[in-house]
């Protein structure tokens, strides 16, 4: 067992306020948020980011050790957890406004950093068991397509027009989030259903994955619904949506404005290294299961997230995602700093 593996475990920090969240009231209520948009952020301000890269020994090592793969698991049952307890937090007191607020943005920061971004690591496995908890967590975001249309969409069509996730050069992070959401949305559709075509089947197959993903959201909402009444289910509701968002602005800061280039009408260049932002803060790193590290992640999407690598060629956020987050949040900020940053690349280029 390697010792250093359980460094990743301090994500558990996330669950740990989330329980304060959903058990009390007043300032407390909002520890996960302030953590996260906050403490994060500032302190990744004032340590340097790390660029090492491990040994190809080290790596080989790493690679086949299944403790990285257990924590992964075990944040399946603690998002399940979590949410279960957050269903439960309206049913035994009288809150006030500002607490139904703090936890209702508690789960959904809950949703978009492991509901979301866990099952997407989980998501790129070849084995039906972790794929089947790949979708376990999308579905507490009501996020399923995610699988689909990130694997088999997102993946081929990066930094290019035809990508809906791939954000434009100049293009706000909240025009972002309708044209996203909108379009993943049908290009989920379209591979499912040209998968059912490819097999001979009908795209009305129980089979087609899209149809399986709306029934079982549909399940599990009317089961909170009959479980918890309507209230609850809306705050259910807004805790996915605020999961989404979040997604998706850190779909947005990840490809902003970096294009691969056309080699012929329809066909682009391979995904390369500089066709994703990567960050090498630590703390982001670590909380996010090594997702900033995206250049090597597009590079090779097979590759863990344990031995994700540092390449001297990707383009670099300005701070860690978190900081990103909040960043691309104010637009005429984010393009200030990131526009800048493009033009450097193109000229190196």
């Amino acid at each position: 067992m390697n010792i250093k593996a359980f460094k990743y475990l301090s994500p558990i920090t996330f669950y740990v306020l989330a329980f304060f969240s959903f058990t009390q009231t007043g300032l407390i209520v909002w520890g996960t948020l302030l953590y996260s948009f906050l403490l994060i952020p500032v302190t990744e301000l004032l340590i340097q980011p790390n660029v090492k890269n491990m040994s190809k020994a080290e790596e080989e090592v790493v690679k086949k050790e299944v403790t990285y793969d257990y924590m992964l698991y075990c944040f399946v049952l603690l998002q399940y957890a979590a949410l279960y307890l957050f269903l439960r937090s309206f049913q035994a007191e009288s809150l006030t406004g500002w607490d139904v607020a703090g936890r209702v943005i508690t789960m959904g920061l809950l949703c978009g950093i492991f509901g979301i971004n866990v099952a997407h690591e989980l998501g790129h496995r070849n084995n039906a068991f972790e794929q089947t908890l790949a979708k376990a967590l999308l579905l507490t975001s009501l996020y399923i397509h995610f699988f689909i249309e990130h694997n088999k969409g997102h993946h081929k069509n990066v930094a290019t027009p035809q990508d809906p996730s791939s954000a434009r050069y100049n293009e706000p992070v909240y025009s972002f989030f309708c044209r996203t959401i909108f379009y993943s949305y049908l290009s989920a559709w379209h591979i499912a259903n040209e998968e059912m075509q490819k097999r001979g089947l009908s795209i009305f197959n129980w089979k087609n994955e899209m149809i399986q993903a709306q029934v079982i959201q549909l399940l599990l909402v009317a089961t909170i619904y009959f479980l918890f009444g309507s209230t609850v289910m809306l705050y259910f509701l807004l805790a996915a949506i605020i999961g989404i968002l979040l997604l998706e602005t850190v779909n947005y800061i990840e490809h902003y404005g970096l294009q691969r280039k056309e080699t012929s009408p329809g066909k682009f260049e391979r995904t390369l290294p500089h066709h994703s932002w990567n960050s090498n803060h630590l703390l982001g790193r670590l909380m996010l299961f090594e997702l900033s590290r995206h250049s090597d992640h597009h590079y090779l999407a097979s590759r863990k997230y344990q031995i994700l690598q540092h390449h001297e060629n990707a383009p670099q956020l300005p701070t860690g995602y978190p900081g990103s987050v909040i960043l691309a949040l104010v637009p005429p900020l984010w393009f200030y700093i990131m526009n800048r940053k493009i033009k450097g690349i193109k000229k190196e280029i």
